[in-house]
């Protein structure tokens, strides 16, 4: 080989690197910026959010340079097939039907589901009866959807959104009986000035590893086990060293990891 083939084939492997997002240690994150308080844009079009400084946190912890692209909840893992990002780091449960498309880290939080409903309506997501022919909300393709939909199949109309804010809206102007969702997306729902005396939570947690999962994940493509692996070390090292307990503690007034 001659050296200037030698440098054309260099060149060739820095260009693919850069369109992956892999060069000069720098990691490009994929996540949604609608799903507050975990990723959500501030009124100044900033990320923020306990995903993002995680996201962040764990960058710092390999040493490498991190830029965040953000996209709809649906478009994520064709995304990250598409290698417009090289992880996904946006609340997304691991269930076995996303393992079918892409490879998960170790959870770096892990939530139950739960329902709200309107104060005074005589709706309960864990009686049937009470749950008959009314209307409930999720935002598609989160886990709370699967779950609504398998468990009030037959029973009560779902309807997914966009967005989980399209859904506490539908809520309040009373055109659902029920919203599903995380229950840490939901409580500040229920706890804010606005919504009080209004919405409350109904039915207790649901935590179905059917449909919860095995807790939150990274998500990364397909047969990238070295990744994974080092935003596996990078999560425990935030763990041990404090980090995760402090950017916790900002957002939530319990341990948001789990068991």
């Amino acid at each position: 080989m001659t050296k200037l083939t030698t440098l054309i084939a260099s060149a060739l492997i820095a260009l693919s690197l850069t369109a992956t997002g892999q060069a000069a240690d720098k990691l490009l994150l994929g996540t949604e910026g609608a799903y507050a308080p975990f990723n959500s844009k501030d009124k100044d079009g900033n990320l923020v959010g306990f995903d993002i400084e995680i996201g962040n946190a764990l960058c710092k912890a390999m040493e490498v340079e991190c830029e965040w692209v953000t996209s709809d909840w649906d478009g994520l893992i064709p995304a990250l097939d598409a290698k417009k990002f090289d992880a996904i780091i946006a609340s997304m449960s691991i269930t076995a039907e996303r393992k079918e498309k892409i490879d998960f880290t170790k959870k770096y939080y892990s939530t139950p589901i739960k329902c709200v409903r309107e104060v005074g309506k005589d709706v309960d997501p864990s009686d049937t009866e009470k749950t008959k022919g009314k209307a409930v909300g999720v935002q598609s393709g989160v886990v709370a959807d699967n779950f609504a939909r398998a468990k009030f199949k037959d029973i009560a109309e779902v309807t997914a959104y966009k967005t989980q804010e399209e859904a506490n809206l539908d809520l309040l102007s009373g055109r659902l009986d029920l919203v599903c969702a995380d229950s840490v997306v939901l409580a500040p729902f229920v706890k804010d000035e606005k919504n009080a005396g209004k919405v409350e939570f109904v039915g207790g947690d649901f935590t179905d590893v059917e449909f919860v999962g095995e807790g939150v994940g990274i998500g990364v493509r397909k047969g990238e086990t070295e990744l994974a692996e080092k935003f596996n070390q990078a999560i425990q090292k935030i763990r041990d060293d404090g980090t995760y307990a402090e950017i916790n503690k900002k957002y939530f007034d319990f341990d948001l990891y789990g068991n």
